[in-house]
C-alpha cells in the first residue's frame, strides 16, 4: 500500500491507495477485453440469470432449408443498445433498431454456427415479434407492467413501463 496526501492542503489526512493488480499478458499482447456475456464468476451475485432459451413459433428457415427453433438470448447491456444507434441502417429506419439488437443479443439459434442482424432480418414476422416480446420480458426482469394505485379513488391497476421499441426502456 501506498500513502499519499491530497496536494495543496496543508495538514490532509494521508489517503491508502492500493497499487494497481498485475496484468496477466503474454508478453508483446493485450489481454483480452470481457465479452458482455463472458463476465467474471464472482462479478454476478448468485442467482442472477444471464440467458435465457426460448423457441421460436415458426422457425429461422436457413438456405438448406433446415429449421431453427430452439436459441438463447442473454440479458442487454448498455452497449447493445447504443451502439446500433450509429448504424446507418437503424438512422435511415429507425425500425430496423430491434433487428440489430437481436443480432447482438440472440447468443444461439439452432445448429447455426453464429446469430447476427442479417439472420433475424430474414425471419418470419410473427418469429420477430415473438423475439420483440422475449427481449422485453427478459431484459425488464420478466415483465414490463407495475401494479399502482390512482391517485384519485386509490384503485389499483397496471400500468406499462417498457418503451414502444425495443432499445427504449
Amino acid at each position: 500500500m501506498m500513502r499519499r496526501t491530497a496536494s495543496g492542503a496543508p495538514g490532509a489526512a494521508p489517503v491508502t491507495v492500493a497499487p494497481p493488480a498485475p496484468r496477466a499478458a503474454a508478453a508483446g499482447t493485450e489481454p483480452p477485453s470481457p465479452s458482455p456475456a463472458a463476465a467474471p464468476a464472482d462479478a454476478a451475485p448468485l442467482g442472477l440469470r444471464t440467458e435465457f432459451p426460448f423457441q421460436l413459433p415458426r422457425g429461422y428457415v436457413d438456405e438448406a432449408g433446415t429449421v431453427h427453433r430452439d436459441g438463447v438470448m442473454r440479458l442487454s447491456t448498455a452497449r447493445d443498445e447504443l451502439v446500433p444507434l450509429r448504424d446507418v441502417r437503424v438512422q435511415e429506419n429507425p425500425a430496423y433498431l430491434s433487428v440489430v439488437l437481436l443480432g447482438r443479443v440472440i447468443t444461439r439459434l439452432g445448429t447455426l454456427a453464429m446469430v447476427h442482424d442479417g439472420i433475424v432480418e430474414n425471419m418470419f414476422a410473427s418469429d420477430l415479434a415473438f423475439l420483440q416480446d422475449f427481449y422485453r420480458q427478459v431484459n425488464a426482469e420478466g415483465h414490463t407492467r407495475a401494479a399502482v394505485d390512482c391517485p384519485h379513488c386509490s384503485e389499483p391497476f397496471e400500468v406499462e413501463l417498457g418503451g414502444s421499441r425495443l432499445g427504449e426502456s
